[in-house]
Formats: structure tokens, sequence, C-alpha cells
């Protein structure tokens, strides 16, 4: 069960800095779905890891990461008007 939970570790924090990555070589903006889908996925399984270790500080951090990017997702993007 370690291995697995340090593989989900290794994933979770992967798409996070994939994430930041494609956010600071602006391949993705900060409102793209797949920036907040790494976000989101990442955050999770990190939680996930977390909450498996008894790790309240990290259990709080990586909840919260997770909810600001899925309220992200699911919010109403703004659509320009056809010109």
């Amino acid at each position: 069960m370690n291995d697995l939970m340090q593989a989900l570790s290794l994933l979770g924090a992967g798409l996070i800095l994939l994430a930041y990555f494609a956010l600071q070589r602006r391949i993705w903006a900060s409102e793209n779905v797949w920036y907040l889908l790494a976000n989101l996925l990442g955050s999770l399984l990190l939680a996930v890891v977390a909450i498996w270790d008894r790790r309240l500080g990290f259990i709080l951090l990586e909840s919260a990461w997770a909810i600001v990017s899925l309220v992200s997702l699911v919010r109403p993007r703004h659509v320009a008007p056809p010109t």
C-alpha cells in the first residue's frame, strides 16, 4: 500500500507541476480547462495521500486547492461576442 501511495503522490505532484510549467510558459492560461483539470486531479491525489497519512496541514492545503480548481471549472466562462 505504501508503494501505491508513493505513486499517487508522485502523479499528483507531477500534474500540479505540469500545470504550473504550462502556465509559466504561456502554453495554458489560468482559465484553461486542461490547467484546471491538472490542478484538480493533482490536488485530489495529494489529498488522498495526505488523508491516508493523516497529515492535517496537507489535507487542508490540498482540499482547498481542489475546491478552488473545481469552482473555477464549473463557473460560467465569458464568451466574446461574435464580430
